[in-house]
């Protein structure tokens, strides 16, 4: 019987399917941007908490906050590249309509089912292209596919490099000669501390600069961490 059903239920208008998919990309667009301001807004606030670390010369916290940022400008990079990309799957669908006005029907695109692959790799985006993956592959625009693994092969000191590079680069945009000025030796005394004192590192900093600035720097965290998210 379902399959009678199947046979006399008239085909989704290729047009229509464009239009709410396109409707639905350019919200998940819009949200985008949204998270982008807030991340970028957040980030003004953590500058200023690393101007007034590096003036009390707590370059500990001068330099976590700094790895806040540059997670932080790593996730707007990526948001913009996830907006690129579903722009770019809009350019193909409409492409598809325009064939199908042709041959009658919407035809496979690899270059769409490429797009969705990545997107799904992202975790912002994973939930919303699934279920776009599903109403594509059920109209025939893209095959039904395993989402694979996110390749994590990089080498992990060499990234750390990376991020530690960045760091101090940030440091010096921010917090400029007031970080300059210490000591290339006591600077990076000051901001070694090793795991197995981690403990007691964050014991004495508390009792030498207060439990506030502990407390303010972890609220700092978590708000960009919730950004985003």
């Amino acid at each position: 019987m379902e399959k009678v059903m199947n046979l006399i239920k008239p085909k989704p208008d290729p047009k229509q399917l464009l239009r709410d998919w396109q409707r639905k990309l350019r919200q998940e667009c819009r949200n985008i941007e949204r998270q982008i301001r807030d991340i970028q807004k957040e980030e003004r606030t953590v500058q200023k908490a690393i101007k007034e670390a590096a003036k009390r010369n707590d370059m500990v916290s001068a330099k976590a906050l700094a790895k806040e940022i540059v997670s932080a400008r790593r996730t707007v990079n990526r948001l913009y590249e996830n907006k690129a990309q579903m722009n770019s799957i809009s350019m193909h669908l409409g492409e598809s309509v325009a064939v199908a006005r042709t041959v009658g029907h919407l035809s496979k695109s690899a270059e769409v089912m490429k797009l969705v692959n990545n997107l799904m790799k992202a975790p912002q985006m994973a939930a919303t292209m699934q279920e776009f993956s599903k109403e594509m592959t059920k109209a025939g625009v893209i095959e039904e596919f395993v989402n694979e693994a996110i390749d994590n092969a990089l080498d992990s000191e060499d990234m750390e490099e990376e991020i530690d590079e960045e760091v101090d680069k940030v440091l010096t945009a921010i917090a400029g000669e007031t970080a300059a000025e210490l000591p290339e030796a006591v600077r990076k005394e000051r901001i070694k501390v090793p795991a197995q004192k981690a403990s007691t590192s964050r014991e004495e900093e508390a009792i030498a600069e207060g439990v506030d600035d502990e407390e303010e720097l972890e609220e700092i965290r978590a708000r960009l961490a919730k950004v985003r998210s």
